[in-house]
């Protein structure tokens, strides 16, 4: 099996797929090459299901006139300065990709501090600030600070699981693991709960930009 291989000073075997459909491993100096076929061919049912969800999510389509659905509303986009208008979203001729990642990430802070600060003050919920960042791996977080950050992914998903990202993260500014007791919570708030977080784990949105 094919793999990027990258040496550097590390103590693990870090295995990855790229968005492209790229496997990459990341390997500490001193590693065998034989090793490293082994570890490839162990993990080879895993990179396959991995290259398999890369290959049936969908793409994303910035053409002028395609449709971004956002918080569950459809946007069309058009050509012009970064903005979201009208129903439409405004993005310049070139490096489109890039535009509406600076974009969606004011959108997702305004929408989901909006949001945020709702279910909070009807649940009782105390927080210190929302922030949003480009992370692909989680679609939220929470520190011991009360500072929740949620990725500007979150603005692809439907707004019942924004809900339940909230919920979730919220939850944490009063149990800070996942036990049964931070189950709990989330569940007072959303009795559905487990059937919003399979649905999130099968959501796609990950893969865009």
């Amino acid at each position: 099996m094919e793999a990027k291989i990258i040496r550097s000073k590390r103590k693990t075997l870090a295995l990855s797929v790229t968005r492209e459909g790229e496997v990459v491993l990341r390997v500490p100096y001193g590693v065998s090459s034989t090793y490293v076929s082994r570890f490839l061919q162990v993990h080879a049912g895993w990179i396959e299901a991995q290259l398999n969800k890369v290959a049936q999510s969908p793409k994303l389509d910035l053409s002028d006139g395609a449709e971004l659905v956002l918080f569950g509303s459809a946007y069309r986009v058009g050509t012009g300065r970064a903005r979201i208008a009208d129903e439409k979203i405004y993005l310049p001729a070139e490096g489109r990709e890039g535009a509406l990642t600076r974009l969606l990430k004011k959108f997702v802070l305004q929408v989901m501090s909006q949001a945020t600060a709702r279910i909070a003050e009807t649940y009782g919920f105390a927080y210190s600030a929302v922030r949003v960042s480009s992370a692909r791996g989680r679609w939220g977080s929470c520190n011991r600070s009360g500072v929740i950050a949620y990725t500007f992914r979150v603005a692809f998903l439907p707004p019942e699981l924004c809900e339940y990202v909230i919920v979730h993260e919220l939850a944490h500014t009063v149990v800070f693991n996942h036990s049964a007791e931070f189950r709990e919570v989330v569940g007072a708030i959303l009795p559905d709960w487990k059937r919003r977080r399979k649905a999130l784990k099968e959501h796609f949105a990950m893969n865009f930009l």
